[in-house]
């Protein structure tokens, strides 16, 4: 390593402020900005084996039921039925070709070839910024009766029309079954998987709208007349009655909590239901307007969200103007973003100086 390298990589540092020490990961119950009245902790998952909730999906079949999962790790392809006192009550674990526990980020609730509800796992996560060559969606139908069961998933290989990219947030129309990823960028694209999957070959994601900054969930309404996309400060509900992509209608403040990457709309979809990953972790109900809760279009909203197909490029989608309405990304975030590329580019300099 040359001494030159060194000091202009220790100068660049140093203009920085200083990062605070992460404490110790405890999931908040402090609501941080402004909420919509009525919106409260519904209840906490007690599961210990539950660390990392990373989804969340309102069961089809039992009602006061939710379906979620861990993120990546060290926790194998099992799924977790949690009812709305926070206790689970059945354990699924997925087997079949094809099956892994590579990066799950989200679940869904569609249907199977039958028409019956299934259950879609998304391993689409890609810490790697797209560095997988492709990702995967497992199904199965969801069981009648709430057991510890192993079951075989149907495995769908996806890959992105314009490249492989990180996505958290995965959504299936109940009106024609159509599944739909969110990808998790800067400037990120709302892409929809082929009319029918094909479990034997692969399944071109093709890219139909903008998204809002950093996407880590989305839920269609059990109707299917709205859309909501959640960010980690606040979610965009989209009018979906002629499909997706839909009009921006409303945008909802999110609580501030540690790692919030789940959401679902409540069983009468009234509410979304949403959470965050760490041991005991909460899930609020946050009540939505009633113009979307009655099913109507939601009138003209705020008027901030894009139109259907406008593809902004500038990364801000639906959130540009999150921090006005006091859910916008922290300095912190902001100090972390600047670190890291700093950090690229002091190690591209020593690469060059090797």
């Amino acid at each position: 390593m040359r001494t030159g390298t060194v000091i202009a990589l220790s100068s660049a540092l140093a203009v920085l402020p200083a990062v605070p020490a992460a404490a110790e990961p405890s999931p908040s119950t402090d609501p941080g900005p402004a909420l919509p009245e009525g919106s409260e902790v519904r209840f906490h998952i007690e599961d210990p084996r539950i660390l990392e909730s990373s989804g969340m999906a309102a069961s089809r079949l039992h009602d006061g039921v939710y379906w979620t999962h861990n993120d990546s790790g060290d926790y194998g392809p099992v799924l977790y039925a949690v009812d709305e006192t926070g206790a689970t009550v059945a354990t699924i674990t997925l087997t079949g070709a094809g099956v892994e526990a590579r990066d799950w980020e989200a679940v869904s609730v569609g249907t199977d070839d039958n028409g019956a509800p299934a259950v879609y796992v998304g391993d689409i996560g890609d810490n790697f910024q797209g560095g997988w060559p492709s990702v995967r969606v497992y199904r199965f139908t969801e069981p009648d009766v709430l057991t510890d069961a192993t079951v075989d998933a149907t495995t769908y290989t996806f890959t992105y029309e314009d490249g492989g990219r990180d996505a958290e947030a995965m959504m299936v129309d109940p009106d024609d079954g159509r599944l739909y990823i969110i990808s998790k960028e800067v400037a990120g694209g709302v892409y929809a998987a082929p009319a029918e999957l094909d479990p034997e070959g692969t399944n071109t994601l093709t890219r139909i709208d903008s998204a809002p900054l950093f996407a880590t969930d989305a839920a269609f309404a059990p109707d299917g007349r709205h859309y909501a996309i959640r960010t980690y400060w606040s979610a965009t509900v989209y009018d979906a009655a002629d499909g997706v992509p839909g009009r921006g209608v409303d945008r909802l403040n999110l609580p501030d909590l540690d790692q919030g990457e789940s959401m679902t709309f409540s069983h009468d979809g009234s509410a979304l239901m949403v959470g965050t990953e760490g041991e005991r972790s909460p899930v609020w109900r946050i009540p939505l307007p009633d113009t979307v809760a009655a099913g109507e279009d939601g009138g003209d909203g705020d008027g901030s969200a894009a139109e259907p197909g406008a593809d902004t490029g500038d990364g801000a989608g639906a959130d540009d103007d999150a921090a006005a309405t006091g859910g916008g990304p922290s300095p912190l975030l902001w100090t972390g973003v600047g670190l890291a590329v700093v950090l690229i580019a002091g190690i591209a300099l020593l690469v060059r100086a090797a």
